[in-house]
């Protein structure tokens, strides 16, 4: 298996930290639209935006994955939204990661924000499920790899 790296290399690595999440079973679709909306975001704001949609208080807006999803009340710019409850606590632990790497490199964590957040699909891990008739349905799970970037400003 090969190295999985950043596709982001900030300016002053110093003043940055880095987290990985590597082989996550949740959609990467879900993924992908909630680092958009994480992207450029302070720290403390993203994480309590991901607590919001994990309690189901706040719908996350879909804006390209959202072929026959129902409207969501409170949401502005987009009409489509859900709660993907697990991949908003996936991202949440990757977050929180990033944090602690920063506070071990002394950064200031209140100045912290996200400068690059991105989602790719992983490998996916094949199934099977046994049918009638001596028959099997494949019954494969995504996974995604989702790497976050955090910058002190």
């Amino acid at each position: 298996m090969g190295r999985l790296g950043y596709s982001f290399k900030p300016e002053n690595p110093e003043k940055a930290a880095k987290a990985l999440g590597r082989a996550l079973r949740v959609s990467p679709k879900y993924c992908a639209e909630i680092a958009r909306e994480l992207r450029g975001m302070k720290l403390d704001r993203a994480k309590a935006y991901l607590l919001d949609i994990a309690e189901m208080r706040r719908p996350l807006p879909l804006r390209r994955y959202r072929k026959g999803v129902a409207h969501r009340r409170g949401l502005s710019k987009a009409c489509a939204g859900r709660y993907p409850r697990k991949a908003a606590k996936l991202v949440l632990r990757v977050l929180e990661s990033a944090e602690k790497n920063a506070e071990y490199k002394g950064l200031d964590v209140d100045k912290l924000y996200i400068r690059h957040i991105a989602a790719q699909r992983g490998r996916i891990i094949r199934g099977w499920i046994p049918r009638a008739f001596a028959r099997a349905t494949p019954h494969n799970t995504p996974t995604t790899h989702l790497e976050v970037v955090l910058e002190e400003r």
